[in-house]
C-alpha cells in the first residue's frame, strides 16, 4: 500500500469517536425504550415481524423459531438468543402487566426456569398488542432501511395503547439505565383524558389518577408521598412489599401464607433463602417452610412453632429477605428517537399524546385521500351510468381499448382514471340496485371526506378521537389494580418491630443485679402458702423491686440521689427464675453511691399528664411526663432532695386526681393533686404527710378521678391493700379514708405490732383489679402468688391477716398485682 493512502490521526480522537459511536448505538439502537411505543427496536422488531407473518390474535400458533428466524434474517441481525428472550419475556405474565405475546408452551417461571428451545414453544400476538400494530398501513409512522438496505421497518409503532408506563421497561445503557414500572391500564386512560382537557395540569394532579406502579405479581407499595416525588421528578425509590396473611390453623398454632411477591423477586430463591436463615437459627420461630403454588396462583405457606409471635417473625421476614424490597424508578426513555431523557409522569404522558396526535393526523390525511381516490372513481361511474348508451355506442365504435380510452376521456370530460375504471366496469353494475350502490356510496364518501376535512383542521377534534380511543381501550382492557397502594410510610423496621410483645416481671436486687423474667413462671398458691424461690440471692443479696412490664415498655430508673436513667425492657436479657441476673451498670450510667429506689414502666404516648413523686420523709412532687421523654442511659434530674432525703417512688396521674401516702407505721393521708403545684424536674417538691419519729413513707399511690374539676371522684368500690413485712395483709374501703389537706399526719391505716411488723407495700384496688392475684417477694427471694379476692376486708385499725408464711428471719419486701 503506498504512503498515500494512511492518513495520521491522533489514538485518542479516534478512541473517544469510536466510543462515542458505540455508546450513542447501544443508547439508540438497543437499551433504551422510546417514549412513543415504549418499545426498544428488538420488541418493534418481533411484534412488525409477527404482523407481516399475520400472527395476530385470531390466528394460529406458529413455531416460535420461525418468528425468531424471520425477524433475524429480515430486520434484527444481532443473534437469535437476543430476540428469542425478548420474545419469551413478552410472553411472561409475571414479567408484563399487559403481555404482548400469547405464548403456547413453556416460557418460564417465577422460580427463575428459563423457556423451552424456541423449536419448542409457539406464539402469536395478544389482542392489545394489535393495538400497537394498529393502522400501521395507513403511513402513520416513519420507515428506515433494514440492515442491508433490502427492506422497510416502521422507526416506531403507531401504538394505539401508552406501553411506555403499562409495561414499563429495564435497560442498561453506556452511562445510564432505565428502570420504568408497569401501570394499570384504566389510571393511566383516566390520567391521558384529564391531561387532554386540563393541558396545563402537573405532575401533582395526574397522580390523583395514578396511584402509582401496578405490578403484574401483586403486591403492595407503601408512602405514597415518596411516590409522588418520584413520578414528578422522574427518579426515586418505591418500597415494595409482599401481600402476605397471618392464618390461625388450629389453637396457638398460626401459619404465614404469602400470596404475592414483589416484582421481580425469584420465587424459588426467596424460598431457599428463608431456609437458609432457618438453617442458621436466624428464625427460629419457623417450623416448615413450603411452595404450594399452583395454576391457581402463588402461595407460600410457613409453619410457625406453637409459642411464636407471628407478627414478629413476620416483621423479620421483611427485613432479612426479598419480600420487602425496593423498586428504583428511573424513567429514561428516547425522545424523538434519538435523545435520552430522564422524564415526569407528565411529560411521559405529554410525548404519548403528541405521538398520537401525529399518528392520527397522518392516518387521517391518508384516509382523506383514499376517500378523494374513491369520491373521483364513483363521480366517474356516475356519469357512465347516466349516459350508458352513449358509452356503449362510444366503446363499441372504438377500434381497440387504447382507442375507446381516448374516446371516453374526449366525450364526457372524464381523466384518465376515470375511463379506465369505466372500461373496467361489469355488465352486472348495469343493474338498478348496482347502480343504486354506486350513488349512495358517493353521498357516503362525500360526507366522510367533509368529516376527515374538518378533522384535520380542528386540533380539538384530534383530541377528541383520542379520547374516545382511550375510553375504548379502557372498556376493553382495563382491570382492576393488582398492587395496593397504602399512603403511609413504611419505616424503616427497628429493634422493637423485631421484638415480641408480652407481658414480663424485672427484677432488680439491692446489689444491683437486674433480669427480666416470664411472668409464668410463679403460679398460683393458696393463702398462707411458702411460695417458691424467685430470685437466687448471693453473697446477702436480696430482691429489692418487682415490676410487671412489657417487653415494649421504656424503663425509667429512679434513684435514692434524685436522678432518673432509662432504657428499653427489652434490652434486660431475659433469665432463668433462679439466675443472678447482670449488673445494672451494665445498662444505665448509674453511679457506684447510687441505689434505685422505683422502676417506673410506660409506652411511648401516655394518657398521663404528670409523673408524680413522694420521697421517704414525706415530699411530695409532681412533674410533666414530656420533661422525661428524653431520659436516656446517662440519666437526668429528677428531683432536688434536701439533707438525708431519698427519692421512693413514681406514679403517672392525670391533674386532677388524688394522692395517698402510707408511712411504715400505718399511717395515711389521702389529699387532692390539685394542692401541688406542677414543677420542672431540677426542683423540691413540697410537704405531703407530717411524719412521726423513725416513722418514714413506704407507698404512694393514685385514686384517678373524672377529668372535670366540678365532677367528684368514683371511689365507689376502691380499696387500700396494705401488706406487711410479717406477710400480714387486708383490704379496708377507701370511702373511710375522708380527704384531707396536704401536709396533715393522715389517718390510721393497719395496727402496727411486733406480730405484723411495719407495713411494706400498698395499693389503691379498683373492683376489676380484684380478680388480680398478688405477688409477693421477701428479702431472701421467697415468692408467693395468691389471689385478691382471698383477702379479706377489714377496717382501718386492725392487723390483717396472714397471706405469706415466712422462714426464719426472712421478711416481705416487696409486692405486685397481677
Amino acid at each position: 500500500m503506498e504512503i498515500g493512502y494512511i492518513k495520521p490521526r491522533k489514538i485518542t480522537e479516534e478512541m473517544e469517536e469510536s466510543y462515542i459511536d458505540y455508546a450513542m448505538s447501544v443508547i439508540v439502537s438497543r437499551a433504551l425504550p422510546d417514549v412513543r411505543d415504549g418499545l426498544k427496536p428488538v420488541h418493534r422488531r418481533i411484534l412488525y415481524s409477527m404482523h407481516e407473518m399475520g400472527l395476530s390474535s385470531g390466528a394460529k400458533h406458529r413455531k416460535s423459531a420461525a418468528i425468531v428466524g424471520n425477524c433475524l434474517g429480515r430486520y434484527h441481525p444481532h443473534g437469535d438468543i437476543a430476540v428469542y428472550d425478548a420474545l419469551v419475556r413478552m410472553a411472561q405474565y409475571f414479567s408484563l402487566r399487559y403481555p404482548l405475546i400469547d405464548g403456547q408452551g413453556n416460557f418460564g417461571s417465577m422460580d427463575g426456569d428459563r423457556a423451552a428451545a424456541q423449536r419448542y414453544t409457539e406464539a402469536k400476538m395478544t389482542k392489545i398488542a394489535e393495538e400497537m400494530l394498529k393502522d400501521i398501513e395507513k403511513d402513520t409512522v416513519n420507515w428506515t432501511d433494514n440492515y442491508d438496505a433490502t427492506r422497510k421497518e416502521p422507526t416506531v409503532l403507531p401504538a394505539n395503547i401508552p406501553n411506555l408506563l403499562l409495561n414499563g421497561s429495564m435497560g442498561i445503557a453506556v452511562g445510564m439505565a432505565t428502570n420504568i414500572p408497569p401501570h394499570n391500564l384504566g389510571e393511566v386512560a383516566d390520567a391521558l383524558s384529564w391531561l387532554i382537557d386540563h393541558p396545563k395540569g402537573t405532575s401533582v394532579d395526574l397522580m390523583r389518577f395514578i396511584k402509582g406502579p401496578d405490578f403484574p405479581t401483586g403486591g403492595e407499595i407503601y408512602n405514597q408521598k415518596e411516590i409522588i416525588q418520584a413520578y414528578t421528578t422522574g427518579k426515586g425509590k418505591i418500597i415494595t412489599r409482599a401481600k402476605a396473611e397471618i392464618v390461625e390453623r388450629a389453637k396457638d398454632k398460626f401459619q404465614i401464607v404469602i400470596t404475592e411477591i414483589p416484582y421481580q423477586v425469584n420465587k424459588a430463591s426467596l424460598v431457599k433463602r428463608i431456609a437458609e436463615l432457618v438453617k442458621a437459627k436466624t428464625l427460629p420461630d419457623i417450623k416448615n417452610i413450603r411452595d404450594e403454588s399452583d395454576r391457581q396462583g402463588l402461595r407460600i405457606a410457613i409453619d410457625l412453632k406453637k409459642d411464636s409471635f407471628p407478627q414478629k417473625v413476620l416483621n423479620r421476614l421483611f427485613k432479612l429477605t426479598d419480600l420487602e424490597k425496593p423498586f428504583y424508578l428511573n424513567m429514561l426513555a428516547l425522545v424523538d428517537g434519538i435523545q435520552p431523557r430522564v422524564l415526569t409522569i407528565k411529560e411521559v404522558l405529554d410525548y404519548f399524546l403528541r405521538h398520537r396526535k401525529v399518528v392520527i393526523t397522518r392516518r387521517t390525511k391518508y384516509d382523506l385521500k383514499k376517500t378523494q381516490e374513491r369520491i373521483h372513481i364513483l363521480k366517474g361511474l356516475k356519469i357512465a351510468l347516466e349516459h350508458i348508451n352513449e358509452v356503449i355506442k362510444t366503446i363499441k365504435a372504438s377500434r381497440d381499448k387504447i382507442a375507446a380510452h381516448k374516446n371516453l376521456i374526449k366525450k364526457f370530460k372524464l381523466t384518465p382514471r376515470q375511463a379506465e375504471a369505466i372500461l373496467e366496469m361489469k355488465l352486472q353494475t348495469l343493474a338498478g340496485l348496482e347502480r343504486k350502490k354506486i350513488i349512495d356510496e358517493l353521498k357516503e364518501k362525500l360526507k366522510l371526506e367533509t368529516n376527515l376535512k374538518a378533522i384535520l383542521a380542528s386540533p380539538k377534534k384530534v383530541l377528541g378521537i383520542i379520547k374516545k380511543d382511550l375510553e375504548e381501550l379502557k372498556l376493553k382492557y382495563g382491570d382492576p389494580r393488582k398492587t395496593r397502594v397504602f399512603a403511609r410510610p413504611l419505616g424503616k423496621l427497628t429493634t422493637e418491630d423485631l421484638i415480641e410483645e408480652k407481658d414480663t416481671v424485672i427484677v432488680l436486687t439491692k446489689g444491683g443485679y437486674i433480669k427480666r423474667l416470664d411472668p409464668s413462671f410463679y403460679h398460683a398458691q393458696g393463702r398462707g402458702g411458702i411460695g417458691i424461690i424467685g430470685s437466687f440471692t448471693r453473697d446477702g443479696d436480696i430482691v429489692e423491686h418487682f415490676v410487671l412490664a412489657n417487653t415494649l415498655d421504656n424503663l425509667l430508673f429512679f434513684t435514692d440521689r434524685g436522678k432518673v436513667y432509662g432504657v428499653k425492657a427489652y434490652e434486660i436479657p431475659q433469665s432463668t427464675r433462679t439466675s443472678r441476673g447482670q449488673a445494672i451498670v451494665n445498662f444505665v450510667e448509674i453511679r457506684p453511691q447510687e441505689k434505685v429506689t422505683s422502676i417506673f414502666a410506660y409506652r411511648g404516648k401516655t394518657t398521663a399528664r404528670y409523673l408524680v413523686m413522694a420521697t421517704k420523709n414525706g415530699i411530695i412532687k409532681k412533674t410533666k411526663v414530656a420533661h422525661f421523654d428524653t431520659v436516656r442511659r446517662s440519666g437526668l434530674i429528677a428531683i432536688k432532695l434536701k439533707g438525708e432525703d431519698r427519692l421512693s417512688w413514681v406514679k403517672p396521674s392525670h391533674g386532677l386526681d388524688e394522692i395517698l401516702l402510707v408511712t411504715a407505721f400505718g399511717k395515711a393521708i389521702r389529699f387532692k393533686e390539685t394542692d401541688i403545684r406542677s414543677m420542672g424536674r431540677a426542683t423540691a417538691g413540697v410537704m405531703g404527710i407530717r411524719l412521726g419519729r423513725d416513722d418514714e413513707a413506704i407507698a404512694m399511690d393514685i385514686i384517678e378521678k373524672l377529668k372535670s374539676k366540678n365532677q367528684k371522684s368514683k371511689i365507689k368500690g376502691l380499696k387500700l391493700l396494705v401488706l406487711s413485712e410479717n406477710g400480714f395483709s387486708k383490704k379496708t374501703e377507701l370511702k373511710k379514708y375522708k380527704v384531707q389537706r396536704r401536709g396533715g399526719k393522715g389517718l390510721i391505716t393497719a395496727k402496727i405490732s411486733s406480730k405484723t411488723g411495719q407495713i411494706v407495700y400498698a395499693k389503691v384496688l379498683a373492683p376489676q383489679e380484684e380478680t388480680q392475684d398478688l405477688l409477693v417477694i421477701s428479702q431472701k427471694g421467697q415468692i408467693i402468688r395468691t389471689p385478691l379476692k382471698n383477702i379479706s376486708l377489714q377496717g382501718r385499725a386492725t392487723q390483717g391477716v396472714k397471706v405469706m408464711r415466712l422462714k426464719s428471719g426472712d421478711k416481705a419486701t416487696s409486692a405486685i398485682c397481677i
